[in-house]
């Protein structure tokens, strides 16, 4: 019975022998077809890797053209702003030189309709002027006697006005040449017409503005602080106020006025504080606190 049990268990043994080198060789056959599985996983993933990397470099490449098609048209967006810019600055010349040309045209036409309005009364004027010298009396023809020879023509009727067929801007013009020339009276009777006879034209503002000057050339101290006055009261909006406010300050110090000076330079100072006129304004305030000191 022992020798039997013995014979069962070395069976059993020989047997488990006999098994283990096949299970060995499946696991073997089993690790090498996962190890072939692994490789091929491996080439397929490295064909992927360089399927992106050339997908990449053409994705890199049309991200370059797009680039340099992106900078060409800004390039060519700002080449076509600046050329609307040029144009647009030439034509805002060009309007503004139409715009001052239907103003002076505007003015040309309002002088020519006040010199057709008061025609009447100039006709009227030549109408009656005497027709013989005073004192005069007209002797009696002798018979035979040759006519006699008047010793005169009749003369002639007044002058029309000044502004008669003229515009501000003519008018301003020529009192401009005389006043260059120095010829300030007469300048200065040319200014006054334009402000009498057109005072809410834009030239008044300026002709008012060169009364003043007129005045401070012919050291007339007084009458030229009062034009710069006007120009300030008068046309607030006009581009020579802070010219005036610089001048009547001048005119003041001429006239020995240094607190009055000193408040016409303050005032343009903090008025139009970028203005060539506050800039002058602040050389002469401190010249005169150079010269003479403020007063306690």
């Amino acid at each position: 019975m022992r020798m039997t049990t013995r014979l069962a268990a070395v069976a059993v043994g020989v047997l488990a022998l006999a098994a283990y080198p096949a299970a060995q060789n499946r696991e073997h056959q089993q690790q090498a077809a996962e190890l072939r599985i692994l490789q091929e996983q491996q080439q397929q993933l490295s064909l992927a890797i360089a399927q992106l990397n050339e997908t990449l470099k053409a994705l890199n490449a049309r991200l370059d053209e797009s680039s340099a098609a992106t900078r060409k048209l800004f390039a060519d967006q700002e080449l076509s702003i600046r050329n609307m810019s040029g144009d647009l600055s030439a034509i805002r010349e060009r309007t503004q030189e139409t715009d001052t040309r239907i103003r002076t045209l505007r003015d040309e036409i309002d002088a020519l309709r006040g010199t057709i309005s008061n025609l009447p009364s100039l006709l009227s004027q030549g109408a009656s002027a005497p027709t013989a010298p005073d004192g005069a009396d007209a002797a009696p023809a002798q018979p035979g006697a040759p006519a006699p020879v008047s010793a005169a023509p009749p003369a002639p009727a007044g002058p029309a006005p000044s502004t008669a067929g003229l515009s501000p801007s003519r008018m301003l013009d020529s009192a401009k040449s005389d006043y260059f020339a120095g010829q300030f009276s007469l300048a200065l009777s040319g200014f006054d017409s334009l402000v009498r006879a057109f005072p809410r034209s834009e030239a008044a503002a300026e002709a008012q503005f060169y009364i003043g000057e007129s005045q401070y050339a012919l050291n007339k101290w007084r009458e030229a602080i009062d034009a710069y006055g006007l120009v300030i009261q008068n046309y607030k909006g006009s581009p020579f106020v802070a010219d005036a406010y610089r001048k009547r300050g001048q005119a003041y110090a001429q006239s020995g006025q240094l607190d009055k000076a000193r408040e016409s330079w303050d005032t343009v100072i903090k008025l139009f504080p970028e203005s060539d006129a506050a800039r002058l304004a602040q050389q002469d305030l401190q010249r005169i606190n150079r010269t003479a000191p403020p007063a306690k």
